[in-house]
């Protein structure tokens, strides 16, 4: 499982040029399955995402957690982040999860995010989305369990 998490002021996410998600300030987090991903990753992720510190405290550090800001979340399934990059110039998909296992998964990180946080808005598994951000900072953090 992959996270691409990004501090933004703003996010959103349309599907047929029709706004699905938005959120204000938090996190945009872009997610992979990877083909031998299981239930107990999904839990472990989500858990370390709210707690993870992103945002900056009053002294300019980062020290503060989605949990300690209470901002908001945008959860994006993104494939390519389970693609094989090593060999050749053609994407491998041979370690990315079925797309019903990754649906699957999807559905699981959201449920567990939502009870755990609330906050949460997400894109649609297996469309075509077009994703606009205001990155901050800018800060990124990849997260591979």
């Amino acid at each position: 499982m992959k996270l691409l998490v990004q501090r933004v002021s703003k996010a959103s996410v349309e599907v047929n040029k029709e706004l699905i998600a938005s959120i204000k300030e938090g996190a945009l987090v872009f997610v992979g399955f990877d083909k031998d991903d299981s239930t107990h990753q999904v839990e472990s992720l989500a858990d370390k995402l709210i707690r993870y510190k992103i945002f900056n405290d009053k002294k300019g550090r980062l020290s503060l957690s989605l949990l300690e800001t209470k901002t908001e979340i945008l959860v994006v399934p993104q494939v390519t982040l389970s693609v094989g990059t090593n060999k050749g110039t053609k994407p491998s998909f041979s370690d990315a999860a079925t797309p019903e296992i990754g649906e699957m998964l999807f559905e699981e990180f959201k449920m567990i995010l939502s009870k755990k946080y609330g906050k949460i808005s997400s894109g649609q598994f297996g469309a075509d989305m077009s994703v606009s951000l205001v990155n901050e900072g800018p800060i990124t953090f990849w997260f591979d369990l």
